[in-house]
């Protein structure tokens, strides 16, 4: 949701689906070694998801009938691709990334927010931030970027997560281990790294979406845009990713309710605050 919340803002070009840049799996940072030949980086990065939603419409989900059109072109990706780092005398660990990131929205052809000046490049991918190696390489590729990780209640995350994927979450202890490992990485992430670490609370997103979407845009330094508001892909609003019955496009608060379960403390018990004015001011919701 955050991900797609970023989605349309004027300065910034928002990955519109889930990054999948990692190698060999989706949460590892690439392996990306400046001996090898950039048809090589190009292979190690390209995302095979591109050809199965040029072939078929993005959907969010599979059970919801609205598709979104997707136009890319892999061949003109590469092709940009490698006529940027031919274009570098010396070429950077840093420059391979900003090759793939600008090909891959030079070859996006429907994409309604290609113009304009980017402060930064937003994407989401699970459970890459778990790993200290892959923070590691993160911040030394983009000494200057940013990570904002968001925790979940976990006794509002568990039911959620069994209606996603029984087979992956139905061990409540193995699930449960997993919920406490990312939070512990939120921590260390944000112990280690400091100011370029945000880490926000769920319930607020969906609640206080406003306040939140203000204290983001303040951290990264954007202008504040009404689009920031709403969930859109390629600047259509666009469903939420949800278990529950769903109608229409937007923020789905009754998520934090359905469950059955208390509305989540476990961040909020930093402070006492429960202002808009305030989160912005100062935020209790932010470790």
């Amino acid at each position: 949701m955050l991900s797609q919340l970023f989605d349309g803002h004027p300065e910034v070009h928002a990955h519109p689906h889930e990054l999948k840049i990692g190698y060999p799996r989706k949460h590892n940072w690439p392996p990306i070694d400046l001996g090898d030949h950039p048809e090589r980086w190009f292979e190690i990065l390209f995302e095979d998801s591109v050809v199965q939603h040029l072939r078929h419409g993005y959907k969010k989900m599979a059970k919801y009938e609205e598709t979104f059109l997707f136009i890319f072109l892999p061949s003109l990706q590469k092709k940009i691709f490698l006529k940027y780092l031919n274009s570098i005398k010396t070429v950077a660990l840093r420059d391979v990334f900003d090759a793939y990131m600008t090909s891959y929205f030079q070859a996006w052809v429907n994409n309604q927010n290609l113009l304009g000046m980017k402060k930064y490049v937003t994407a989401f991918t699970p459970r890459l931030a778990m790993m200290d190696t892959n923070m590691a390489s993160l911040f030394n590729i983009y000494p200057h970027g940013r990570l904002i990780s968001v925790v979940r209640d976990s006794r509002n995350w568990f039911p959620s997560a069994t209606r996603h994927q029984l087979n992956k979450y139905g061990d409540i202890k193995k699930a449960l281990d997993q919920w406490v490992d990312s939070a512990r990485s939120m921590v260390r992430n944000k112990q280690k790294y400091g100011d370029r670490v945000c880490v926000i609370n769920f319930d607020d997103l969906v609640r206080r979406t406003e306040a939140v979407m203000r204290y983001l845009a303040e951290f990264l330094d954007l202008n504040f845009d009404d689009i920031l508001l709403t969930p859109t892909f390629n600047k259509f609003p666009i469903k939420p990713n949800t278990s529950f019955k769903l109608e229409k496009p937007g923020i789905m608060i009754r998520v934090l309710s359905e469950s059955g379960l208390p509305p989540s403390t476990l961040v909020r018990s930093l402070s006492t605050s429960n202002s808009a004015n305030e989160y912005t001011r100062m935020p209790w919701s932010v470790l």
